[in-house]
């Protein structure tokens, strides 16, 4: 293994429910061996990343109910092509080599796994999404 994939890989977080084993499809073993650990990494950056996402759009999501704010959520991982694509790149940005060619295979269904992953790490996270951006740093 070259230095990249070495450093990058011993930067990771270990999940300890992140479990792979023989019975699991490759998508779920790449899910849990690849995509949990890079944006479990990137969670801060995820966080502020969708906060200045808020604030560039006038910063209506502060002003909707819990269940819109959920559905805003989706929305912007799901339908803002643009901002979807952003959010890839910070994550496909942590693979080595090796898991590239590995996620080229089937980027379609491991995009969809990544994008839920991600939506889940916000939602779990929207009470730090409370307050525009300028009076929470």
């Amino acid at each position: 293994m070259n230095d990249r994939s070495t450093n990058l890989k011993s930067i990771r977080p270990i999940i300890a429910s992140a479990q792979v084993n023989d019975n699991m499809s490759a998508d779920e073993c790449f899910q849990n061996a690849t995509l949990r650990p890079i944006i479990k990494m990137q969670n801060h950056l995820l966080i502020v990343v969708f906060r200045n996402y808020i604030s560039k759009r006038k910063n209506v999501f502060y002003d909707l109910s819990l269940q819109k704010q959920l559905a805003y959520i989706d929305n912007s991982i799901n339908k803002d092509m643009k901002f979807r694509n952003s959010v890839k790149g910070m994550i496909i940005g942590q693979f080595t080599v090796e898991e590239y060619g590995v996620y080229i295979e089937n980027s379609s269904a491991l995009n969809k796994r990544m994008m839920n992953i991600v939506k889940e790490r916000l939602v779990n996270n929207i009470q730090l999404f409370n307050q525009p951006l300028a009076t929470a740093i």
